[in-house]
């Protein structure tokens, strides 16, 4: 065998491959926030937990996870005088069954939240879509590669070296509604058209040089 192939000394061939993968998010991430405003901190909590409450049996239904609850109460002012106090709940809700978002959606929107923010997708196991990006990323700097061992007039040899480069999952919000039974509006016609969840990856590989003898 050719000892040149085991010399960490010889030419090299350095590449960078990308590569990603797309699926359709399986679980989905609503931001909620509850406001109340009154004269008094105390005043401003009891309503406040009058507002939460009726979202509560929403937020406890099937399918779904309440993954965060923070409070924040603070005085609301006119100028340099205090005329009131303000307290809000946000709520980070996980839809883990797609076939209730509608549902969900319908019903809190009718609790009449402060903001609504989502759905903005995951998957719940994005494991294997890494894999298959890493292995795009792979053949992609290998066919780099090849091409510049082929224009030095050799051929490429093993590779030496891969580094990972930053890979990451964009999640894009978007999910078209159908029908339901559920109390509240209609949110069937907002444009929440599905998209699919992208996971990318990069690396940077080193080869050794073969040239031509």
């Amino acid at each position: 065998m050719d000892e040149s192939l085991f010399d960490a000394t010889g030419p090299e061939i350095v590449t960078e491959g990308a590569g990603w993968h797309e699926q359709p998010g399986d679980r989905a991430e609503l931001d909620l926030t509850y406001t109340a405003i009154a004269r008094t901190r105390t005043d401003a909590v009891h309503e406040l937990n009058h507002r939460v409450a009726g979202a509560n049996p929403v937020l406890d239904g099937p399918g779904l996870r309440v993954t965060r609850r923070s409070l924040r109460v603070h005085n609301e002012w006119r100028g340099n005088r205090v005329v009131g106090c303000r307290a809000a709940e946000e709520i980070a809700l996980l839809v883990t069954d797609v076939t209730v978002l509608e549902a969900t959606l319908s019903a809190l929107v009718a609790t009449e939240p402060t903001a609504l923010h989502g759905p903005r997708w995951q998957l719940t196991d994005p494991a294997a879509g890494l894999r298959e990006a890493q292995r795009l990323a792979v053949e992609d700097a290998r066919r780099r590669a090849e091409g510049y061992a082929v224009a030095l007039g050799g051929t490429l040899g093993p590779l030496r070296k891969l580094s990972e480069g930053l890979n990451h999952a964009l999640p894009a919000g978007g999910y078209r509604l159908a029908a339901a039974e559920a109390a509240g509006p209609d949110v069937r016609d907002l444009g929440l058209e599905p998209e699919p969840v992208r996971v990318t990856a990069q690396c940077t590989t080193t080869w050794a040089f073969l040239p031509t003898q």
